[in-house]
């Protein structure tokens, strides 16, 4: 299988507009932001909302055409399997082989996230063997570097962070005394408005290792236009959270004509939501529209 031909970068702008993208459950779930007010999503919270469009776009394909395209970290209300771990669903598919030396092969030919963002398999042996060396539990511990990462994204200024506080019309449970329970009250946390940036980059050297091909990139290429697409809730209801642009640099080697740092300087973002990209010589940026 051929796999990435040439380096890629890429950047995707995001618009906010009261709604919460990110909530910090050690800070009461209100929007994360760092010590001087720049407002952050992090790469996993990015990465899950991928994963999930992976999810949607693997249950839309043709029984013909799902092979390799499985989705191997689903989140649970997402999933489109009866597994009820990642340990469960790792066994059913791979079953005896999973911690042999087919393993990560495996693993990278069967699920698209997985040969694109690495995976590590550390599950518990099902029974205790006892040894001579060692009275301790076995199991499978089996790293896999992916060649896609991506960075959390970050305002392009300071953040006005709102609160509101709710109140239920119901009590949750039957009090002792008729009144109401504190469980209906609550607080609702939220970003006015902000532009938010991340910034990811694709390995050729370590796509050798996962399998991870040029099609597949331009499955995430495809899907990073539209990574809020049912991705409503409450908390970002319908139309509080768009991609504004995506934009993508395709090197013409695999080494890459520039470092990735170099490539996310040249694109400057402004807080209305606009930019501009600084000429990088036999580098030509593609911009793709938002979804």
């Amino acid at each position: 299988m051929a796999t990435l031909s040439k380096k890629i970068d890429f950047a995707v702008i995001m618009g906010v507009k009261n709604a919460n993208p990110n909530g910090d459950p050690l800070n009461g779930n209100r929007p994360r932001a760092d010590y001087e007010g720049f407002g952050e999503i992090t790469d996993v919270c990015l990465k899950r909302k991928i994963r999930d469009r992976l999810v949607e776009r693997f249950m839309a394909l043709p029984d013909d055409k799902k092979t390799g395209q499985a989705v191997f970290v689903q989140s649970d209300d997402r999933k489109c399997d009866e597994a009820k771990s990642l340990k469960s669903r790792a066994d059913a598919t791979l079953g005896k082989e999973l911690g042999g030396s087919n393993t990560a092969r495996k693993s990278c030919e069967t699920w698209i996230d997985v040969r694109s963002f690495g995976q590590l398999f550390a599950y518990k042996a099902d029974k205790k063997s006892k040894s001579e060396e060692s009275d301790g539990e076995t199991g499978v511990s089996i790293g896999i570097r992916g060649p896609v990462t991506i960075q959390s994204a970050f305002s392009v200024e300071p953040v006005s962070l709102s609160s509101t506080q709710i109140t239920k019309s119901v009590n949750g449970e039957d009090t002792k005394d008729g009144k109401r329970s504190s469980d209906t009250m609550g607080m609702k946390h939220r970003v006015d408005k902000g532009v938010y940036v991340t910034f990811g980059s694709m390995n050729p050297q370590l796509s050798e290792r996962t399998l991870f091909s040029d099609d597949d990139a331009g499955v995430i290429k495809g899907i990073l236009s539209r990574i809020f697409e049912n991705d409503a809730s409450s908390a970002r209801p319908e139309g509080s959270m768009e991609v504004l642009k995506v934009i993508w640099w395709e090197h013409n080697c695999k080494s890459g004509q520039y470092s990735s740092a170099k490539v996310h300087r040249s694109l400057k973002v402004k807080t209305d939501g606009t930019y501009s990209i600084e000429p990088l010589p036999g580098l030509i940026p593609q911009e793709i529209q938002g979804f």
